[in-house]
């Protein structure tokens, strides 16, 4: 079986909670444990995994970072997602699907950071392609706060077969370009839909462009090139989350209200 090392405390606490990956050895620098640590050695325990306390310095050849927290655990890589298996299950009749296509993201800070922000929001899949993207390492797993460990990502060979297959299933395909006349805050996310981000310096495809139903831009005051990939991503996302969350909002604002009146 292949393996990877995760590192960092959020990345194997998140592994450990998601039950995704098979867990083969967990390791723990010699220096005195630290009480966050308490709960996840209990987890490891309970599921009897192998624990093996090494110095720092060889935590730091394990993991080949510095930026290992103390932590590392040998574990099964990441487990893809098929999309069939996403798109085609039951949903309820007010659930409204939401897809993330990334479209040649390959920094996979950003990467992780996306991934983070996409399981804040309740994102049902993150559709990467085989070839030139960022894929789901350790390193991901440790900018996404662990996040990586929950989340869907699906891999697939071309991105505008899938949102083909994407529409034929009913939902509407936004793709996020800088030009664009139409922004984010003039758009219904109300429905199900995907949502296309562009990779670092080129943004999306002509090719998958032209598969979009609508092509929307964040408004910015001066002219630069444009936002980051995980922060444009991040800008979209929480509009379509604000939308379909208004009236959950709406009761948040009002209960509160009501408490600071009392």
């Amino acid at each position: 079986m292949k393996t990877e090392i995760l590192y960092g405390f959020h990345p194997v606490f998140e592994a450990l909670k998601a039950g995704r990956r098979s867990f083969l050895e967990l390791y723990i620098a010699k220096d005195k444990i630290p009480k966050p640590f308490e709960k996840l050695l209990a987890i490891a325990k309970f599921k009897k995994i192998s624990i093996k306390k090494l110095k720092p310095s060889q935590l730091k050849y394990l993991t080949k970072t510095d930026l290992h927290q103390g932590i590392g655990a040998k574990v099964s890589p990441y487990s893809f997602v098929g999309l069939n298996d996403i798109v085609d299950r039951p949903q309820h009749v007010d659930i409204k699907q939401l897809f993330l296509l990334l479209d040649n993201v390959v920094d996979p800070h950003n990467l992780g950071a996306i991934i983070r922000t996409a399981l804040c929001v309740g994102v049902d899949g993150v559709i990467i392609t085989k070839d030139r993207s960022a894929l789901p390492t350790p390193a991901v797993s440790k900018v996404s706060a662990g996040a990586l460990e929950h989340i869907n990502v699906i891999r697939v060979t071309n991105i505008v077969n899938t949102i083909k297959l994407l529409k034929d299933k009913g939902l509407w395909i936004f793709g996020m370009d800088k030009n664009a006349d139409k922004d984010v805050f003039s758009c219904d996310f109300s429905g199900s839909l995907g949502i296309v981000i562009g990779g670092e310096g080129k943004g999306i495809r002509s090719l998958v462009k032209k598969q979009c139903d609508i092509l929307i831009s964040i408004p910015q005051i001066e002219k630069i090139n444009s936002l980051n990939a995980s922060v444009a991503a991040a800008v979209v996302m929480y509009e379509v989350f604000r939308q379909r969350n208004a009236t959950k909002g709406m009761r948040v604002n009002e209960k509160y209200e009501k408490d600071n009146n009392k």
